[in-house]
């Protein structure tokens, strides 16, 4: 397969070395071109790939790199849209209607109308979409499926230092998302009622907020996500029928607190096929309270961009729906969209303009 990544920006850079490393170790894929109109970032990109020994198109324009592939003068199967999200719609719709596969960084686009016609799209022309949702593939993730059984709350924290990266969206689409989409395949449940807060602090859009949502099954999920904190923090909690877990998504940490019966017996039993080490904590154990035990499943470390990016490509080769299909991606900008709406009518009415920067 050859691939086109369209956007090298910080994140797009990062799908250029997996791309790079995947057919360094023999995995059937050639990254055979790139399209980036900032000419220091192209000229950059130039002197890498010579670095590397490596043949790479370098575009300035989709239009001249498709116009190239019509020629014959490069093959191009399948895309990764790194681009802004702005540009999410124009790149990816255009990629999908010359038929390739397509995988495109959350969010999907910037808007529910965008993403529907992308769906659309990629049905007309039998394409497989897949959408960047990234934490999917976190392997702390993979192995917390095992336990799930109706959890009813959620506690979510996602935290970062400032950077100037992802500014033109807000930390609702730039770093909740990810956990929305999480809560969202975890519940498979409307959501009856939602209540959020936000501020901007240095970025002129919202930079921190705090998201409380009730589902219809009775779930309740809280959400508190900052790019301005002084700590990095990705951490999610939540509690199910006798059985509470703690997920560390930046240390793929996993770790499962049971209450016991009286004779010492776990009362809930999933996760049985997922061996697990009940000692692993040092001594955390004896710090329980009498009838709860504590165990650790076992999570195999790996890289989420490269889980997604091997995840995508096998979808291509298979012809089989992606992990994190269009409709996932869909799903996870409307509720993201309704929250920043809610946070904008809740700025209204407090009178928190005065916190905006300059304000």
């Amino acid at each position: 397969m050859n691939a086109v990544l369209c956007g090298a920006g910080a994140f797009g850079r990062n799908h250029l070395r997996v791309y790079r490393e995947l057919e360094l170790q023999g995995y059937p894929v050639h990254l055979s071109a790139v399209v980036e109109p900032d000419s220091g970032r192209a000229q950059a990109l130039e002197t890498d790939a010579k670095d590397h020994s490596q043949q790479i198109s370098i575009f300035s324009d989709l239009r001249e790199c498709m116009a190239a592939r019509d020629m014959g003068r490069i093959a191009i199967d399948v895309a990764s849209v790194c681009a802004p999200t702005s540009a999410h719609f124009s790149i990816a719709a255009e990629l999908l209607a010359a038929g390739l596969d397509v995988l495109v960084e959350k969010p999907i686009a910037a808007t529910v109308n965008e993403a529907n016609r992308l769906i659309e799209l990629a049905q007309q022309h039998g394409r497989i979409l897949q959408v960047g949702q990234l934490e999917r593939f976190n392997p702390a993730i993979t192995a917390i499926e095992p336990y799930l059984d109706n959890p009813m709350f959620f506690e979510v924290h996602r935290l970062s230092v400032f950077s100037p990266r992802s500014l033109d969206v807000d930390v609702v689409l730039d770093l909740m998302i990810h956990d929305l989409d999480i809560v969202l395949t975890f519940t498979q449940s409307p959501i009856r009622h939602l209540h959020a807060v936000g501020l901007p602090v240095v970025s002129g859009k919202v930079d921190i907020a705090s998201v409380r949502i009730e589902f219809e099954s009775g779930c309740v999920a809280n959400f508190t996500a900052s790019r301005v904190s002084t700590e990095r923090v990705r951490k999610m909690r939540f509690f199910q029928p006798h059985q509470y877990v703690s997920v560390d998504y930046a240390r793929q940490d996993l770790f499962v607190i049971d209450v016991e019966t009286r004779d010492g017996k776990a009362i809930r039993q999933t996760g049985e096929n997922n061996p697990a080490d009940p000692v692993a904590f040092g001594g955390r154990e004896s710090h329980l309270p009498p009838g709860l035990s504590l165990r650790r499943p076992v999570v195999h470390s790996g890289e989420p961009l490269r889980l997604e990016i091997e995840s995508f490509l096998n979808a291509v080769k298979t012809r089989t729906a992606p992990r994190v299909s269009g409709e996932d991606g869909r799903r996870a900008l409307a509720l993201a969209i309704e929250i920043n709406e809610a946070i904008a009518m809740h700025a209204k009415h407090a009178s928190l303009q005065r916190f905006a920067p300059g304000g």
